[in-house]
């Protein structure tokens, strides 16, 4: 692992608005101290405040600026903590890897009997630092275009510098050796990790040569190219415009665009039917209201005979109807109107309001984890490169946060990665 980022302590707020000291409130302040003593004293982490130390020992964060982290806290509690990082009021101690430090918090939401950071009777106050998801997120078609777009057409040389050779983003699958100490995770065996989820997708669809195959949610294109392999022919679909253009250029590489057509085209508006319909984590950028209307699209898309095959990142249902109105860190800055669904959500949805039969093939959860660690390495090695595409320090550490932090949830199970086939009933 290499060193953490240099400490921010201006984070440029004419770039970074959103991460402005909140107005400083005594009242606020004082709640977000007591909350951190009541999440840190059964808590086997340490948090180094500038005058006090708080937790059980293990993985130890150090403030450099408590007054702000503080106010970040009272400010917006679902958000104030990974907005802390971002600003420089917080670093992992030296020799403290930010996963391993975000895992103790993530096992408090993973654990059935604890399920919250903080005792019963404090979650209660909690909607006065909570905020709702914002209504300019929604996932009507222009909405999603626009959500997808902030995030997938980021730039595709930044995603180029982190992802495997293949670009694919998303859980690659290592086998057995997945639950290995993920200190031994090495970007060399990437590429294969993610080929074998390609095919495992592939396998489970049935796609032989001559099968007609969607894509819903093409991404830089690596399942369409993989099936085109095979013989198939391929629609390939998303709604990021510069991610489209690389996907047709990688396609042409790959000497497959006879096989493969890249439509700029939300999963609503496509017709015509198909011997497989595939989709990639694409779910989790869905939103809630439109569940249905996703399956839906699905089912209306499979010939007879047909079968699905949809890899998404799911959560516990009970944290999942807890947090589904909230405001996340991750919605604000990674993945603008995103929700993460529940295993049961996706069966009870198949069931209420279409005609498909639901089938677990597999889980990547401890596979994504050791994914996470391999692109987080990787993304700070060639951090300097990022830099040089106009990316500066406060997005680096936005994007360190982020890996860190989806890696832990995997790492204690808060977070689970499912492979599901389904088929008409």
């Amino acid at each position: 692992m290499t060193d953490l980022l240099p400490v921010v302590h201006q984070p440029v707020t004419e770039t970074w608005p959103t991460l402005a000291r909140p107005r400083s409130n005594p009242v606020r302040r004082a709640g977000a101290l007591a909350a951190l003593r009541l999440i840190a004293r059964d808590l086997p982490a340490t948090i180094h405040l500038e005058n006090r130390s708080y937790g059980l020992g293990g993985p130890a964060m150090r403030v450099h600026r408590s007054a702000a982290f503080l106010d970040r806290l009272g400010h917006d509690a679902g958000s104030g903590f990974g907005e802390a990082y971002l600003a420089g009021d917080w670093d992992p101690e030296p020799g403290t890897d930010l996963s391993d430090l975000l895992v103790p918090f993530a096992e408090r939401f993973s654990n059935e009997e604890t399920r919250h950071l903080l005792p019963k009777w404090a979650q209660s106050l909690r909607w006065l630092v909570t905020r709702s998801q914002p209504g300019d997120q929604e996932n009507d078609r222009a909405g999603a275009r626009e959500n997808v777009s902030r995030h997938y057409d980021l730039s595709n040389a930044m995603f180029s510098e982190f992802l495997d050779p293949t670009l694919t983003y998303s859980a690659a699958y290592f086998g057995p050796a997945a639950a290995a100490d993920l200190a031994t995770a090495s970007y060399d065996e990437l590429t294969q990790a993610q080929l074998n989820k390609l095919d495992a997708i592939l396998d489970a669809a049935g796609v032989v040569s001559g099968s007609r195959v969607l894509d819903i949610g093409c991404g830089w294109a690596s399942l369409a190219i993989r099936a085109a392999q095979r013989g198939a022919w391929v629609t390939a679909i998303t709604i990021a415009s510069q991610q489209a253009l690389m996907a047709q250029r990688r396609i042409a590489e790959a000497g497959v665009s006879d096989r493969v057509q890249v439509a700029l085209r939300d999963y609503r508006d496509q017709i015509g039917e198909f011997d497989a319909v595939l989709s990639v984590e694409m779910i989790e950028a869905v939103g809630e209201k439109y569940w249905p209307v996703y399956f839906d699209a699905i089912e209306r898309r499979l010939a007879p005979g047909g079968v699905a095959v949809v890899q998404a990142i799911v959560m516990p249902h009970e944290r999942m109807l807890a947090t589904r109105n909230t405001f996340t860190w991750v919605q604000k800055y990674i993945f603008p109107g995103g929700l993460i669904p529940s295993i049961k959500v996706i069966e009870d949805v198949t069931t209420r309001h279409g005609g498909l039969r639901l089938e677990v093939l597999r889980h990547l959860g401890a596979d994504y984890a050791r994914t996470l660690r391999i692109w987080r390495n990787r993304f700070i090695e060639r951090g300097p490169a990022i830099a040089d595409l106009g990316f500066d320090e406060t997005f680096l550490r936005m994007w360190e946060f982020y890996l860190a932090y989806s890696e832990a949830g995997f790492r204690t199970g808060y977070l689970d990665d499912v492979q599901l086939r389904l088929t008409r009933r």
